[in-house]
């Protein structure tokens, strides 16, 4: 294994409720992010909360769509139809080096 394989693997569930509007239009969404930031370095797991209620019990979801990542910790949750792409990559963490660049923090 190289270096470039060494790359930290992202698992993500998506919890939706049928195949609603906003539903679809997430997955769709995460999908295309996935597929163009993680390229092969995420485990996506879609639950429908209609089907398995108890597992979004157990995840304290109250809203859906919610994307959860589970792993690289920390655990993030973000609720809504990912329509905000940078939202989506600052909540997975992609995108907070390039915003604190701009923050004047002693190093």
């Amino acid at each position: 294994m190289n270096q470039d394989q060494v790359r930290k693997t992202y698992v993500l569930k998506l919890y939706v409720a049928g195949n609603t509007a906003n539903s679809v239009r997430a997955l769709k969404t995460l999908k295309k992010i996935l597929e163009q930031e993680f390229q092969g370095v995420y485990a996506l797991k879609v639950i429908d909360v209609l089907k398995n209620p108890q597992l979004a019990e157990e995840d304290k979801i109250l809203a859906t769509p919610t994307l959860s990542k589970i792993l690289p910790p920390p655990v993030r949750k973000i609720i809504g139809d990912l329509s905000d792409r940078e939202r989506v990559l600052i909540g997975l963490d992609l995108l907070y080096e390039e915003l604190s660049e701009d923050e004047e923090f002693p190093e």
